[in-house]
């Protein structure tokens, strides 16, 4: 079970500048949010080994990349043993092309985000990755039209 970190402003303002640039300086972090080098860097310190900083990575566009087409499909399978849904959840960690997967409530077992180069390159996935996975009964693809909002940036 995952244990709430207590933050304060300091925190918060440290959370949002990563979030909007994990390239800063500890220098320039410092003077961003108004404290000196030595506690900004143990903030920054104890907030990584709290695990509410997971990692630092860099963001790409997926339009430079060719990857333009976004699917948000959603997967029913059709056998619930635990044994069997953990074998999708790791299987699933295989598919490059799958950059989110959450186990739903309702009508569908998961959730799954994709981006692909084509709706061709999204059929050649479905049917060779998504579909031959055991006990997957069906799965529902919605194509996005557009890109209204993306954010990778939690309201800290």
């Amino acid at each position: 079970m995952v244990v709430s970190v207590e933050l304060d402003e300091f925190d918060r303002k440290i959370l949002r500048a990563l979030q909007a640039n994990a390239d800063h300086s500890m220098a320039h972090l410092g003077s961003v949010i108004g404290l000196s080098h030595t506690p900004c860097w143990r903030r920054l310190k104890r907030l990584e080994a709290e695990g509410v900083i997971q990692k630092k990575v860099t963001l790409l566009d997926r339009q430079h990349l060719d990857l333009n087409v976004t699917v948000h499909a959603q997967v029913r399978m059709n056998d619930h043993r635990p044994e069997i849904l953990e074998r999708f959840e790791h299987q699933i960690q295989d598919i490059p092309n799958v950059l989110e997967c959450y186990a739903v409530s309702g009508e569908y077992d998961y959730g799954l985000k994709l981006v692909t180069k084509s709706i061709e390159h999204y059929d050649r996935v479905l049917t060779r990755q998504l579909l031959s996975l055991p006990e997957v009964a069906s799965i529902h693809s919605v194509f996005a039209l557009r890109q209204v909002k993306y954010s990778t940036q939690l309201p800290v």
